[in-house]
């Protein structure tokens, strides 16, 4: 594996490989790896010759009031991980390098940006879409690969993508999930043991309302006042959402029928730690 920080080093690098007729696959991620980046390498390697990793945190989708200075950062720790996965390049650049200059240009995505993380965070999908953007125009890979946790931020990018012609597939990778059902977060490692053992809540009550989907609930309210009361029974959860949305649209949607394709997305807080979870079904008879 090849550490690269420099953009022009990287497009360097992968001219050479484009020149042979090789296939890139690309993993953006903000480090702190765990099995689930892991995994979207896995699926990466087994559909393209070469696989580009990048870490980045990115300051613009961050908010004033937000976790950019706490987040967990170990570049030797995530290069042995990429490395034994299998990731070719690892691509590290500094704020700087990726920033040289105030940004005057914003990428924005309007609609389905309005819910959800965007509607509790404000502006953290414009930072996501145009950090994503400078990444595809560097890297320019063939295939670029997101894990569906982040399910409104993988319908935002196709949403870009498709909008903007940018010649790449979006490939969306499954949640990767610990044992006992908590979706693989870099920021699960701020969780006390009590708010470790509370937060399976999440995963309970989706498996919950999705359950009570394949039984025939068709209305939403219901679904969503079930989830919130599972989550509640939990002393230290703090909920910021529980919604229902078309997917991708992330329209709204109060009775269920045949055919929907539905998002069931939530984020709640245990302690100072946000986590975000969904299950994304379509609805049958």
């Amino acid at each position: 594996m090849i550490t690269i920080s420099t953009i022009k080093e990287l497009r360097e690098a992968l001219s050479v490989h484009k020149r042979a007729g090789k296939t890139i696959g690309f993993v953006p991620t903000m480090g702190y790896l765990h099995d689930g980046h892991l995994s979207l390498v896995e699926q990466a390697k087994s559909e393209s010759d070469v696989v580009v990793m990048s870490i980045f945190v990115n300051p613009l989708q961050f908010a004033p009031n937000e976790d950019f200075s706490l987040y967990p950062r170990d570049l030797a720790r995530d290069q042995k991980l990429a490395q034994d996965a299998g990731v070719h390049y690892l691509f590290t650049p500094s704020v700087e390098e990726m920033y040289p200059r105030p940004m005057l240009t914003n990428v924005s995505v309007q609609n389905i940006t309005e819910a959800l993380c965007g509607l509790s965070r404000p502006g953290h999908f414009d930072g996501v879409a145009t950090v994503v953007t400078k990444l595809f125009n560097i890297v320019g890979a063939d295939k670029a690969f997101f894990g569906q946790k982040d399910a409104q931020q993988v319908a935002v990018v196709e949403q870009m993508v498709a909008d903007l012609q940018i010649p790449v597939q979006i490939v969306p990778c499954p949640i990767y999930r610990e044992k006992d059902g908590l979706a693989m977060s870099s920021r699960n490692v701020f969780l006390s043991k009590e708010e470790r053992s509370q937060a399976l809540i999440l995963y309970k009550s989706l498996s919950r309302a999705e359950q009570m989907v394949a039984n025939q609930q068709r209305d939403v309210a219901v679904l969503s006042n079930e989830v919130r009361n599972l989550i509640q029974s939990q002393p230290l959860a703090e909920i910021d959402y529980v919604e229902v949305k078309r997917y991708p649209e992330m329209s709204d949607i109060e009775i269920l029928k045949t055919g929907d394709r539905i998002l069931i997305a939530l984020a709640v807080k245990f302690g100072r730690t946000r986590l975000i979870d969904n299950v994304i079904l379509t609805v049958v008879d």
